[in-house]
């Protein structure tokens, strides 16, 4: 079944049937009201002939053109897809070609036009685009092969023309072009697709970006130890006389790429994936050295004549890393009324590409809880609402087009539960158990337009576990939360606390209480008062506080402990210098323990992704992150353990003890008791405040 794009002004729009479960089971999935994107004129694929190759796509000076029936297009709206699903690990590349079908025309009622995927998806993905594309010639989904690093030996041996890592990765990109061209058949190995390939994609293929972020000191080792080594000169690409060993290593792939897609007829641009980490420009008001120690510039590899296809600058840029953003006084460009750092920057890139198209692969926004950056204009690296999220999307992607880069891929498609960031990764034990749980607490794991909910059907406090004249105390999990009901035989007012005894240890009182702590490590502390200035505190006993775990160092601007507690936080940011001036900052925090009270179910008015805690008459529910009760696996059920040497453990936990006071009334409960798991259910929605990204994507996409 094909579903084609609402005529209607208005209509709900929900993802189809979800693909199975990963226990197999299927599901329904929720919705969000938005007007789809308008169809416009046709986008049917009109490649031209040129130096005997068919052209679809190429390169003209600064001008990326993508050839249609209704003329050329010079700039790209996309998404980046990413190769798994909840409960696997991306080398499992777990799509399935129900998730592909359900997703493509999502994507394109969005307005996204091309779908960018990061290495050689499974056969099916490339059948079901196909198909797709077959169904609705005059409104395809463009595709951008990327061509990931089928190895990584090159950080070991700091040199990517190490013999191992240079044909790995020269088989990889004759896979893939194979692949798109729907010609491939592989056995099974780990990491990697397998299967056979006989879907032909390429009349939809308006682009390769090749590699991954690559790191910056093997970079330095790698053109140290290649010194001496000439300028590349292939048929296809070549490198100047400036380009450093890195970039020739890389002309050369490009080269190999151009070689394995011209013996089949096609030629369209390729490039390969940059970061500001590798940028060309200096900052010299860059704190962290790693940030600015080496640079690829795509200026220095070119396509020779030979290849009308042409080649192209692709970033990763977000306007919350690195830190440079913050401090560089060049970058400080006023547009619409404020300073935008962030479009200082991409200004600064286009002008240093002045002839070439860049093309933005990854921008976005995480809706998470937690956060790994702060940012100018409040674009940090999480802390967001999905409705915030979704807006600075749409801001971004405007700046794109209107500083004349060639498109802007979003990142990404789904909310991705297998990723990490920096300073949650301490936290969580074992990482190969990471993508059994979705964290939000984990910037990185919430950056979808769609929605991955855990859970086949919504949770909920559904279980009692204390029940007396006091109140009633309810309880449920999943792989997020544990959800909490108190239900109070009185009005809620003052104090209500809870006191969660996770691994050994305590102290004599809660924080900011005379109440017994009776062996609790964490604890919440919701101050009732008459509804004008609820608060609710999430605090850890002082030993077992995580931010240990994040090596800082010396004095750092944290508030002192309540009666041997600590308001919980994130580290954002160590203690840092910056170079140009000799200022010395200090180490940034974020309070995760300020709980918000909201709404926290999706589709009701109010509905804040970040929501906590919510009071309802005498109601109180509470939704804890496994990872602010300490739980390093929950699906293991393995709880965070400090040493007294900073560093973690963890140790098995059967049940978390709970003891609920209302004022003055104190509730025993059973404690908090569930079963581990080691597959998943999720639900997928595409996620509040989506017309506003909706109506960028119309807004940018050339008619």
């Amino acid at each position: 079944m094909r579903r084609r794009a609402g005529l209607a002004a208005m209509l709900v729009v929900a993802l189809l049937v979800a693909a199975a479960a990963c226990t197999g089971s299927g599901r329904e999935t929720g919705g969000t009201d938005f007007t789809p994107a308008p169809a416009g004129p046709s986008w049917a694929p009109r490649p031209r002939q040129a130096g005997g190759l068919s052209t679809l796509a190429e390169t003209r000076g600064d001008r990326y053109l993508l050839h249609t029936r209704h003329g050329d297009v010079g700039f790209l709206p996309g998404v980046n897809l990413g190769p798994t699903t909840p409960g696997h690990q991306p080398g499992e590349l777990a799509v399935s070609a129900r998730d592909v079908r359900r997703w493509l025309p999502l994507m394109r009622e969005l307005g996204f036009r091309v779908v960018r995927v990061y290495t050689i998806m499974p056969p099916d993905f490339y059948t079901e685009l196909a198909d797709y594309n077959a169904d609705h010639p005059d409104a395809p989904l463009y595709l951008m092969q990327g061509v990931y690093l089928p190895e990584e030996s090159y950080l070991d041996s700091g040199d990517l023309y190490e013999r191992g890592m240079t044909t790995s990765f020269t088989n990889e990109l004759r896979d893939a072009s194979s692949a798109v061209h729907g010609e491939l058949e592989r056995a099974p190995r780990r990491g990697r697709a397998a299967g056979t390939w006989t879907a032909d994609v390429s009349p939809w293929l308006t682009g390769w970006i090749i590699g991954a972020e690559l790191d910056p000191y093997a970079l330095r080792s790698t053109n140290e130890r290649n010194a001496g080594l000439a300028p590349y000169r292939g048929r296809y690409f070549r490198s100047t006389e400036a380009a450093n060993p890195s970039e020739r290593w890389l002309a050369a792939r490009m080269d190999e790429l151009a070689e394995a897609e011209a013996e089949r007829g096609t030629s369209v641009p390729i490039a390969f994936v940059n970061w500001p980490t590798l940028d060309p420009l200096t900052h010299p008001e860059e704190p962290r050295e790693g940030e600015d120690l080496v640079a690829l510039d795509a200026n220095r590899i070119e396509a020779t004549g030979a290849w009308p296809g042409g080649t192209f600058a692709s970033y990763h840029a977000y306007p919350h890393y690195p830190d440079f953003q913050r401090y560089e006084p060049g970058l400080r460009m006023r547009r619409r009324g404020k300073i935008d750092p962030y479009a200082g920057y991409l200004a600064a890139l286009r002008r240093h590409h002045a002839g070439t198209p860049v093309l933005l692969s990854e921008f976005g926004t995480p809706s998470s809880l937690g956060t790994a950056h702060f940012a100018p204009l409040g674009r940090g690296q999480g802390n967001h609402s999905e409705q915030e999220a979704m807006a600075i999307d749409a801001e971004l992607l405007r700046t794109i087009r209107d500083l004349g880069m060639a498109g802007g891929l979003l990142f990404s498609w789904t909310d991705e539960w297998f990723k990490l960031t920096w300073n949650t990764q301490p936290r969580q034990r074992p990482a190969d158990r990471r993508q059994l749980w979705h964290d939000p607490l984990t910037n990185e794991q919430y950056f979808g337009v769609v929605a991955t909910d855990p859970g086949t059907e919504p949770a909920s406090a559904d279980r009692v576990i204390a029940e007396d004249s006091g109140g009633t105390v309810r309880v449920g999990t999943d792989e997020s939360y544990v959800y909490l009901e108190i239900q109070g035989a009185n009005r809620l007012e003052g104090l209500v606390t809870f006191g969660f005894d996770v691994v050994r240890g305590g102290t004599r009182v809660l924080p900011g209480t005379d109440i017994a702590a009776d062996g609790a490590d964490y604890a919440v502390v919701v101050d009732i008062n008459d509804g004008t200035a609820d608060t609710a505190k999430a605090w850890v006993r002082e030993p077992q506080d995580p931010v240990l775990l994040d090596n800082l160092r010396g004095a750092l601007p944290r508030p002192e402990p309540v009666d041997g507690w600590r308001l919980q936080q994130l580290t954002v940011n160590g203690p840092r210098t910056i170079p140009s001036t000799g200022e010395e900052l200090p180490a940034e925090f974020f309070d995760v323990g300020d709980l918000r009270r909201g709404e926290m179910r999706p589709g009701e008015p109010g509905y804040d992704s970040r929501a906590t805690w919510q009071l309802d008459r005498n109601v109180l529910t509470l939704r804890m992150p496994w990872g602010l009760l300490g739980m390093a696996d929950p699906s293991s059920k393995r709880a965070l353990v400090i040493r007294p040497d900073r560093t973690a453990t963890t140790t098995p936990v059967e049940r978390i003890g709970l003891t609920v006071h209302l004022g003055d009334r104190r509730i025993d409960t059973d404690g908090i008791g569930w079963e581990p798991w080691n597959s998943v259910g999720y639900r997928e929605r595409v996620k509040a405040g989506v017309q506003r990204l909706v109506d960028a994507l119309a807004e940018v996409t050339p008619r």
